[in-house]
């Protein structure tokens, strides 16, 4: 068993947050986990990628070879069509469709997401929207992350224990919060896959 992610995004969004808690997933079931940052100019909402590797096994890469991913997990729409040569033919991309807009040449949405769309497995979240209407805008990297785990050979349990973890010492509230924005991510991928 093994899941090759790409965590896709521009600085700020919760990219680390996401990589934290599969990681925390993946140690409450005993796999081993290997994984490769670029953080880029995130400060400056530049962009921020993380390669994600789980298995049963022991791995011996951090970096995820071209066409081998499992997921191409984003939380912004056009930072997704950057790493589409990784995808694997059965891979699943997972978008948030609200995008980041950072450069004066950003493409028309309509056009990312037509390209998305051509996309064999995909899931477009608006995830913004359903962290807002859960009552936490900044949770939406986890409604992502949620819609991510139908997708990975991991119980989806071991990531409500992640976020359990990731989050405690910010205090019950934020868990709770947290874990809403997971569980919401989750059931709206199981309904549109």
């Amino acid at each position: 068993m093994k899941t090759d992610i790409i965590l896709a995004g521009v600085g700020g969004q919760g990219i680390l947050s996401i990589a934290a808690t599969i990681g925390m997933a993946a140690l409450h079931n005993d796999l081993h986990l290997k994984q490769a940052e670029v953080h880029g100019m995130s400060q400056r909402g530049g962009a921020v990628q993380s390669n994600m590797r789980i298995s049963d096994k022991p791995i011996a890469s951090d970096l995820i070879p071209m066409g081998s991913a499992d997921i191409i997990l984003s939380v912004e729409p056009m930072e997704s069509l950057r790493y589409l040569p990784y995808l694997n033919e059965n891979g699943w991309l997972v978008t948030n469709t609200t995008p980041f807009v950072n450069i004066d040449d950003y493409p028309e949405l309509e056009e990312v997401m037509a390209e998305i769309k051509k996309q064999k497995n995909f899931i477009a979240i608006d995830a913004d929207k359903i962290a807002a209407e859960i009552g936490s805008k900044r949770s939406s990297n986890i409604v992502m992350l949620g819609a991510a785990t139908p997708f990975f050979n991991v119980p989806f349990e071991s990531f409500e224990e992640g976020i359990r973890k990731i989050f405690g010492r910010k205090g019950e509230a934020i868990v709770d919060v947290n874990l809403q924005a997971l569980r919401a991510g989750r059931e709206f991928a199981e309904k549109n896959k």
